[in-house]
């Protein structure tokens, strides 16, 4: 066999091999996708059509505004961007000079109207201990006109002395009527009501509570407690009501917005349980939260330029509602997350039996501020009670007994 012929079955030999080891790993290639398709068909059907998740998500939470309600010029700053304040701390302090004046003249002019009341209310007392005076005399001049007249018939007394006898008679009448009118107009002043009550009263308590709730926001205090963050106010700034000085953040109450698409919440129900990882702990820390609710309208729905699809070249695209998620107050506070950071998050939709609809009304957040205000008012109440106390001497027991 000549050298030519060898080399060209050898070529042929080693084309048959080469092609049946692509065969082979084609056939190794088909298997592995097989097997790999088959796995993947047995997890999404028996666990990952209970799984739905998203990385279009992100914390959210309250941002407290720090506003002034009366106008001022800054005297202090107390606390400074990072820092954590409770609630009710100082944060800022405005001159409180000009407060303070309208605070003592409202005091005084309190003290003053309760004692002029307290004078009308001994004028009634007065005023009626004359008008028993002027019964008790007109029933003793109807008696002497009486005589007089009995004496005038039998002829036993003079023209004038009966005259004088009807004279004293019409005095006291008229006396009586003078002074029982000015009964009436004394207890129309005071209305016959207690002291407190009294129209003017009230009114100038009333001018109390306002001068000494201005003096006491002239101190701005933390409504909640949480982390000073954009603080924007300078020492020497004179601000208004509703400038925002600075924001308190309370990191111990934000949730994760999770932006998933519309075909993928089928199956999503408030109370299902959620896991979250957050990129800036990495794969280090996981979450475990759960549904509180789904938005009442998709992203597009609530932005500013709503889209307006009912065009000519209109292109379908796959809307995403948010579906808002609750974190434990335990694991914020082992693993504390910040305003805007991303999630990755996945729901267990296994429990289907919820609803994608709350009708429970939200609970009261320990940090309320109404209480803050309320306490202030309460204040206020306090001092007209003790400036009226003061003041008002016996004239409680006085009217009560009349």
């Amino acid at each position: 066999m000549s050298g030519t012929e060898q080399v060209s079955e050898q070529s042929t030999e080693n084309g048959s091999s080469n092609k049946r080891r692509r065969l082979r790993a084609l056939l190794i290639a088909v298997v592995i996708f097989a097997i790999a398709g088959g796995i993947w068909y047995v997890y999404q059907d028996l666990i990952g059509q209970y799984y739905v998740g998203t990385d279009d998500a992100y914390v959210h939470g309250d941002r407290v505004p720090i506003s002034p309600q009366v106008s001022g010029t800054v005297v202090a700053v107390l606390a400074q961007d990072t820092q954590y304040v409770k609630r009710g701390q100082p944060l800022v302090e405005l001159d409180a000079s000009d407060a303070r004046l309208a605070l003592d003249k409202a005091e005084a002019a309190l003290a003053l109207q309760v004692r002029s009341v307290r004078q009308a209310y001994a004028r009634v007392g007065a005023l009626k201990a004359t008008v028993a005076m002027d019964r008790a005399q007109l029933t003793q001049a109807d008696d002497d006109f009486k005589r007089q007249q009995n004496l005038r018939r039998r002829g036993v007394n003079s023209q004038e002395q009966f005259q004088h006898a009807q004279t004293a008679l019409r005095v006291a009448q008229s006396r009586l009527a003078l002074d029982e009118a000015q009964l009436q107009g004394a207890q129309a002043a005071v209305g016959g009501a207690d002291l407190a009550d009294n129209p003017a009263v009230r009114q100038a308590a009333a001018a109390v509570r306002r001068a000494y709730l201005a003096l006491k926001r002239t101190r701005i205090v933390a409504p909640v407690s949480g982390y000073v963050a954009n603080r924007g106010v300078q020492l020497g700034e004179q601000v208004a009501p509703g400038a925002t000085l600075m924001d308190v953040v309370p990191l111990d109450n934000v949730w994760v917005d999770a932006n998933f698409k519309e075909t993928q919440l089928a199956n999503v129900r408030i109370g299902q349980p959620v896991s979250l990882q957050a990129d800036f702990y990495g794969g280090q820390v996981t979450y475990h939260g759960t549904v509180m609710g789904l938005a009442a309208g998709t992203g597009a729905a609530f932005s500013l330029l709503p889209p307006q699809n009912a065009t000519g070249n209109w292109i379908k695209v796959v809307q995403r509602l948010p579906v808002r998620i609750a974190i434990p107050e335990k694991a914020l506070k082992q693993h504390p997350l910040r305003l805007g950071l991303s999630m990755n998050v996945t729901i267990n939709t296994h429990d289907r039996k919820g609803t994608q609809l709350t009708t429970s009304q939200p609970q009261r957040h320990p940090n309320d501020i109404a209480g803050l205000y309320a306490r202030q008012l309460a204040g206020s109440r306090a001092l007209v009670a003790k400036i009226i106390a003061a003041n008002q001497g016996d004239a409680a027991h006085a009217h009560a007994g009349h």
